[in-house]
């Protein structure tokens, strides 16, 4: 089992500039068609200052961290076990090509199911932009199956 001791422990922050040339790659590989996302005169002439970033790309820049693996290797989770729950996103603000946004993860919750056969664990994570304006919130919920 997932030592609890970790609920509400803060995972180290990273700030990831949002480049123009890899918001326009995620948008292609999504099949995004809307052309404010890969040509920046048609975001601009919709009004966006760049181009704007599309929806779960932020999961992408947190990703991005200097260790990907930290929070698994501080709880002791196998890989080999490892399973995606789910991940939500709850949106501020906007966020551009250009900006330099903050992530800041915790982790908000631990607890196990099925009698100790599934732990789960809960990352939130506050994004902010390089003015300090919360840009969103990011949720996600790994699983780990144990050995009964």
């Amino acid at each position: 089992m997932i030592d609890r001791k970790y609920i509400g422990h803060a995972l180290p922050s990273h700030s990831a500039l949002v480049e123009l040339g890899r918001l326009q790659f995620f948008a292609k590989a999504i099949g995004q068609t809307d052309p404010i996302y890969t040509d920046l005169a048609s975001a601009r002439a919709a009004g966006h200052p760049s181009l704007p970033v599309p929806p779960t790309f932020l999961f992408c820049l947190e990703m991005a961290s200097p260790d990907p693996s930290h929070m698994r290797n501080l709880l002791g989770i196998d890989q080999k076990r490892l399973l995606h729950g789910e991940e939500d996103f709850t949106y501020h603000r906007m966020a551009y090509a250009g900006d330099t946004l903050t992530f800041e993860p915790r982790i908000d919750d631990i607890y196990d199911k099925k009698n100790g056969a599934l732990d789960f664990v809960i990352r939130t994570t506050r994004v902010t932009n390089q003015r300090g304006e919360h840009v969103a919130d990011l949720r996600a919920v790994i699983v780990q199956r144990n050995p009964v």
